[in-house]
């Protein structure tokens, strides 16, 4: 269990729970914290879905300027190499993954929300990448996934200038995928985290590696990396009660074991 980071499971799923005062302000240890959460995710068997959450009131703020201002290109290439491979550690995890977004994420807090597979955000919360105002750009995967998730133009907009957008502009561009009322956040979050998690959960982790890796290639070879999750589904007890269930009591009313 991290100081500021810790992952509590309840129902299948596993909440990322961040818990630095006053703004979960991510720096190598926060990151490091992350990670190691997401590890453990991705081992334990009673983990089938992910939620990451900053609480109530945030998110997750950038990273932490004063840990950064004073160094140099030196001395700052394993900070922020590091904090790459934190999130990549997230985003690789084989299960799916929520981002419950209340208050703001910005900087560092983007990056990390944009690591998940799905973010929910509260109405009025607010996202951004404001790098540019402190005369850098953003270092922790923001100019790869923006632009991969809302599109060229709009992430250069984003940060090229360092707005913020709230939840509801963020929806109808991409960024996020559904906004609730802040007090239900997290709780739908979790919600729909527990459909995935009492889903076929071999075919969804064949679908993110399949789509993870895949729009990483180019077309030909993401088709025979989905070709060959696809066959090896076909030695999965899911598709085997899937398939049966749909046959024998049509649509919608398979049982999945995660098998």
């Amino acid at each position: 269990m991290g100081e500021f980071v810790r992952l509590e499971v309840s129902d299948g799923v596993g909440t990322i729970r961040l818990d630095r005062p006053k703004l979960n302000a991510i720096d190598s240890q926060v990151t490091e914290e992350i990670a190691e959460c997401a590890r453990e995710a991705e081992r334990r068997d009673d983990v089938r879905a992910v939620v990451i959450w900053g609480g109530r009131k945030v998110f997750a703020a950038g990273a932490d300027v004063k840990q950064l201002s004073t160094l140099d290109s030196v001395e700052v290439k394993p900070i922020i190499t590091h904090m790459q491979e934190c999130l990549n550690i997230l985003e690789d995890v084989p299960k799916v993954t929520i981002a419950a977004i209340n208050g703001f994420a910005l900087g560092g807090g983007l990056e990390l929300a944009m690591a998940a597979d799905l973010r929910y955000a509260a109405a009025g919360a607010k996202l951004g990448q404001p790098e540019i105002q402190l005369g850098i750009i953003p270092g922790a995967g923001g100019t790869q996934r923006l632009p991969r998730l809302i599109g060229l133009g709009r992430a250069k907009d984003m940060i090229y200038t360092g707005r913020s957008v709230k939840a509801e502009e963020a929806l109808g561009m991409g960024l996020v995928d559904r906004v609730f009322p802040a007090d239900e956040v997290y709780d739908r979050a979790v919600e729909d985290a527990r459909r995935f998690a009492e889903g076929p959960t071999q075919a969804l982790r064949a679908a993110k590696i399949a789509i993870n890796w895949g729009t990483k290639a180019d077309l030909g070879s993401g088709l025979i990396i989905e070709r060959e999750a696809f066959v090896a589904l076909f030695s999965t007890e899911d598709q085997k009660a899937g398939m049966r269930s749909l046959l024998e009591d049509g649509p919608g009313k398979a049982e999945f074991q995660g098998k």
